[in-house]
């Protein structure tokens, strides 16, 4: 090849490149990137276009996602990204401490690896009315791994701009040196005892010396994994060797609520015996069956998921990318006068109350409505009151039993001395009264 041969090559090798990636910047200009957000630390969707995020542990679905430090466990967290193109997100960890405030520790202390990966894991939705991306992956992996126990946040952002949020998700780190153990039983307050469930809770600590339990330890105490209603223990009713003792008569006592509403939503061409109406346009819309106030209602023995929600298709085999969207209409009857306001929440909103949950007012109807847009699956939801006040009823339009089942979590922090930081050190599980499901 001549000289001037190579020069007519090379200038074509570069003008080939340059409209390369003029293509690929006018791709990836067409649509707009993800606005920058201020970080919450909490489970939440910054966009709309975000929707059916789950992080569980692998092989435990919508299980909390609790790794145990240096494992071969992993967590599986998944998304739908609603705008439907891929987008270069990249996601990383940060450590906090109980009560969800960031802790003052590195990194480098904190994490291994770069602490920092992309998320190219994605598939586009097959013959569905609401095209969606779908994206997931698994850790700890070789680039993300922690090093210590505590709680932390997993943040997922675009273009590695930690700023451009799209997702933020609690997950726990336990080292387990504290064995936990729970009791339930009935209210030890007469007026309480066919309303409420009371949890005892007792520590083992054969391994660790804690000098002041009181100072050194919180206890956290979830019903159904929701966060509205968590209970926090600092003072123990009984220390002795290597035990702890939390079993204060007035503390622990939680409402046993109700079971679980639920919609069956796995099939949009059948339906089932709650929805009402299906139709089928550009997009589909669901009408459900008007749900009542329950609060003089007798102890119904009904199957429920304890709150959570599974993506699921009875249409199609795949129901990541083949389950599709609809906007699902709810709708409460009630005659109290209500001051507040009525949120609808269950596992699939992390029983969360913002504008897009919340019910409005009907005059034609005299219901309280709300529609939200759901994937293909089943959901267990309730309907809670906030009142003026800030405080929130679970058992608003239903009443409390002690017979229903629920599933309770105990975790246990530690602060040693000398340090700053939280550590989880115990883990207890305990259900009561709980039925198959049916999921």
């Amino acid at each position: 090849m001549n000289k001037q041969a190579f020069i007519l090559l090379t200038l074509f090798c570069f003008a080939l490149s340059t409209v390369e990636a003029q293509r690929k910047k006018k791709i990836r200009e067409g649509f707009e990137r993800s606005p920058q957000q201020e970080i919450v630390y909490d489970n939440k969707s910054y966009l709309e276009a975000i929707n059916s995020v789950q992080l569980f542990p692998r092989g435990k679905e919508n299980q909390l996602p609790i790794y145990t430090l240096g494992s071969q466990d992993q967590l599986l967290l998944s998304f739908d990204d609603l705008r439907a193109d891929v987008r270069s997100y990249y996601y990383g960890i940060e450590h906090c401490n109980a009560n969800w405030e960031p802790s003052r520790v590195s990194p480098l202390d904190y994490a291994e690896g770069y602490n920092e990966d992309r998320l190219d894991n994605f598939s586009q939705s097959q013959g569905t009315f609401q095209a969606y991306t779908h994206y997931k992956v698994a850790f700890p992996n070789e680039y993300i791994k922690p090093k210590i126990a505590g709680n932390y946040l997993l943040k997922v952002y675009e273009d590695a701009y930690k700023t451009r949020l799209v997702v933020t998700r609690r997950f726990y780190v336990v080292r387990p040196l504290i064995q936990v153990g729970t009791h339930i039983l009935p209210s030890v307050q007469v007026s309480k005892r066919m309303t409420n469930q009371k949890i005892d809770v007792s520590l083992k600590t054969p391994s660790l010396t804690i000098p002041n339990p009181e100072r050194d330890l919180q206890v956290h105490v979830f019903q159904n994994q929701r966060e509205d209603n968590k209970m926090v223990l600092t003072k123990p009713m009984f220390i002795g060797n290597n035990e702890i003792k939390y079993n204060n008569s007035e503390t622990l006592d939680f409402p046993g609520n109700n079971e679980f509403r639920f919609v069956d939503l796995r099939s949009f061409r059948l339906g089932s015996n709650r929805v009402q109406q299906i139709q089928n346009d550009s997009l589909i819309s669901i009408n459900v069956l008007a749900d009542e106030d329950l609060r003089d209602a007798s102890y119904a023995d009904t199957y429920d998921e304890n709150g959570k929600f599974y993506i699921r298709n009875l249409d199609f085999e795949n129901p990541e990318i083949q389950s599709d969207y609809a906007d699902v209409h709810f709708s409460l009857q009630t005659n109290q006068k209500i001051t507040g306001n009525i949120y609808l929440v269950g596992g699939f909103n992390n029983f969360q109350r913002n504008e897009h949950n919340r019910l409005t007012y009907n005059p034609t109807s005299k219901n309280w409505e709300v529609a939200l847009k759901l994937k293909q699956g089943l959901y267990d939801y309730e309907y809670v009151l906030e009142t003026p006040e800030g405080k929130i009823i679970t058992n608003a339009f239903t009443n409390s039993f002690y017979a229903t089942g629920n599933d309770y979590l105990v975790l246990v922090y530690n602060r040693r001395i000398g340090t700053y930081w939280d550590e989880l050190l115990g883990v207890g599980t305990i259900s009561i009264h709980n039925k198959t499901n049916k999921n």
